[in-house]
């Protein structure tokens, strides 16, 4: 009895055929780091060797700085060597490594600052830095102060009680009012109405689909089998991005840009009318910003600044309650640099050496971005390393900020280590919070004195601790940017006085 299909000879050459190709597919591209001499983990057919960032320091103590992974099919040069960061992150950035992966997925976005490529992304990169500079910085501040002192009041009722509280129910709405008003002159008042339209669509915006992440890596664009698929979803309309998040920003965009043009002042200092004016000053074509381009930045300014910030703020909150003497010693400067709780102002925020080394602890220990990603234009080799055309190159910036080598104790919350006497003497490119180079992050100023601002006024009122619903350690989610799986809660606690008078 034959317990096999009764197929022609035809048809099992036909399925023998079909099943080679699929596992030939399979393995196609999974060779080439043995051929390179590269270390790493053995891949599986199709899936490769996914490893999600918080596993990126198992790989590195067991393969080193340099190793091989395969991201489904696309082969992936984890770098974690000072040296070679250098030279891709800096010297040779505008000329082998200027481009970061091509998501291609990304709908309405496809055009934004961190997506663009060569030429265009020059071009905004250019037209956005002027706004972001130290100068326009201080204008900004007396807009952030409005926001910073709405947090406050909000969180009062909280503090009185000693309650509990969902850490970014309270920094996420400060940061979407901050970035709405800078960017557009718009005062959003999320922090009256957490529920708002703008918070739900920002939080869902990064909540990357997984099926079309598995479709992007399995079948690269340039390889020559199913070529079809990536431009076949694109021109059917689906996206990395909330396809809803995007058309909801799309439409406030169309509606506000109308008002905005008739109402607006010419000279306003949002990031908006900067954009607009990039279009009316410049006679050159290839100067300026293009509508659509405008409505990327706007889109990506206002979503990612919002959750990056707030999640920068939420784990300082976390850090500073799970170490009661750093926050000690931070109220202790604050009270001296802005005496009886008096106003805080631009110059004393900026001098506050302290402060400093504590916020940058916490971007050492929860970077905003747990990977950087840089695709090489042609094969250039680097320390003895050849690095092949269009190789996707990732720096594992969570796994590098916890290089035991690098950072003694790395799971401990030591700010010290920024210090004026110790920063000194940490190596160039191994801490990496907001890149480094002429693709690091344009808006890392702007961010950084929302944040300061923020912790200053809040810290100066009111106090963290941690309570039983307090997760530690943290479960970090895989997905999307850096941030806890699940939502951190914190007492808050209203200061009875300043640090000078209390038990400290």
């Amino acid at each position: 009895m034959s317990y096999l299909p009764l197929f022609s000879l035809e048809t099992w050459i036909l399925l023998i055929t079909v099943i080679c190709l699929f596992v030939m597919y399979g393995y196609w591209t999974h060779g080439i780091f043995d051929k390179l001499g590269i270390p790493g983990p053995k891949p599986y057919i199709y899936f490769g060797t996914i490893v999600y960032y918080m596993d990126d320091h198992k790989s590195a103590m067991k393969y080193g700085k340099l190793w091989g992974a395969y991201e489904f099919r696309r082969p992936v040069l984890f770098v974690m060597d000072p040296d070679m960061l250098k030279t891709i992150l800096v010297k040779e950035c505008l000329t082998y490594f200027t481009n970061r992966r091509d998501l291609r997925l990304t709908g309405e976005l496809y055009d934004a600052v961190s997506m663009a490529e060569d030429d265009q992304w020059r071009r905004i990169r250019h037209t956005l830095s002027p706004w972001f500079a130290s100068g326009h910085m201080k204008a900004m501040f007396r807009i952030m102060k409005n926001h910073s002192q709405k947090l406050i009041n909000q969180m009062r009722s909280k503090a009185d009680k000693s309650g509990v509280i969902i850490v970014k129910d309270f920094f996420g709405p400060y940061s979407m009012d901050v970035m709405g008003n800078c960017a557009f002159g718009l005062d959003l008042n999320c922090i009256n109405n957490p529920s708002s339209p703008f918070i739900t669509h920002a939080s869902q915006l990064f909540n990357f689909s997984l099926p079309l992440i598995f479709i992007q890596g399995a079948f690269p664009h340039h390889v020559w089998f199913f070529p079809f698929l990536i431009p076949l979803l694109q021109l059917l309309g689906f996206s990395l991005f909330s396809k809803t998040s995007m058309a909801f920003f799309k439409t406030f965009m169309e509606k506000f840009r109308g008002e905005y043009d008739k109402t607006s002042n010419q000279k306003s200092g949002d990031m908006l009318r900067h954009m607009i004016n990039s279009q009316t000053k410049s006679e050159n074509p290839n100067k300026g910003l293009s509508d659509h381009e405008i409505l990327s930045q706007s889109t990506m300014f206002l979503f990612a600044g919002y959750e990056t910030s707030a999640t920068t703020l939420v784990f300082l909150a976390y850090n500073l309650a799970r170490n009661p003497d750093i926050m000690k010693r931070l109220q202790q400067e604050i009270d001296t640099t802005f005496p009886n709780k008096s106003p805080v102002h631009y110059e004393g925020l900026l001098q506050m050496e302290y402060l400093d080394s504590v916020i940058s602890e916490s971007l050492r220990l929860y970077p905003p971005a747990a990977r950087l990603e840089r695709v090489t234009k042609e094969t250039i080799r680097i320390n003895g390393t050849t690095i092949p055309k269009d190789m996707m190159i990732v720096v594992p910036v969570y796994a590098l900020h916890r290089d035991p080598e690098l950072w003694p104790e790395p799971e401990q919350f030591k700010p010290e280590r920024f210090n004026n006497e110790n920063k000194h003497s940490i190596r160039p490119y191994t801490y990496l919070p907001f890149g480094i180079g002429p693709r690091n992050c344009v808006g890392m100023r702007f961010a950084l004195l929302m944040v300061k601002l923020g912790l200053v006024e809040v810290l100066q009122n009111y106090s963290f601790s941690v309570c039983e619903e307090t997760e530690d350690p943290l479960t970090m989610d895989p997905k999307g940017l850096l941030a806890p799986k699940r939502p951190i809660k914190l007492r808050l606690e209203t200061r009875s006085s300043t640090s000078g008078n209390e038990d400290i």
